[in-house]
């Protein structure tokens, strides 16, 4: 029985893009809420990890944020050579 309402405040750009991804699936944002309670009570928590990033990994997060250091290519070959992959 659906009987409780859940508020809460998200950014509008990312609750619009998501919208948008459920949207294709075929679900409302209340049915996406609702599927993920439910795999919080089937995981007993989170669905996913979620821990603090490492050292290594806030340092590219934060690099990844500079777009100075963005490698721009037209495609997937062109990105591997200039990666050296």
């Amino acid at each position: 029985m659906k009987d409780s309402v859940v508020r809460a405040r998200i950014d509008g750009n990312i609750k619009k893009k998501v919208e948008e991804i459920l949207h294709k699936l075929g679900l409302s944002t209340s049915e996406a809420i609702n599927v993920y309670f439910n795999q919080i009570l089937l995981n007993d928590g989170l669905p996913f990890e979620v821990k603090v990033p490492n050292e290594e990994t806030t340092k590219a997060i934060i690099e990844s944020r500079d777009i100075d250091n963005l490698i721009h290519s037209k495609d997937a070959d062109e990105m591997f050579n200039k990666l050296g992959i």
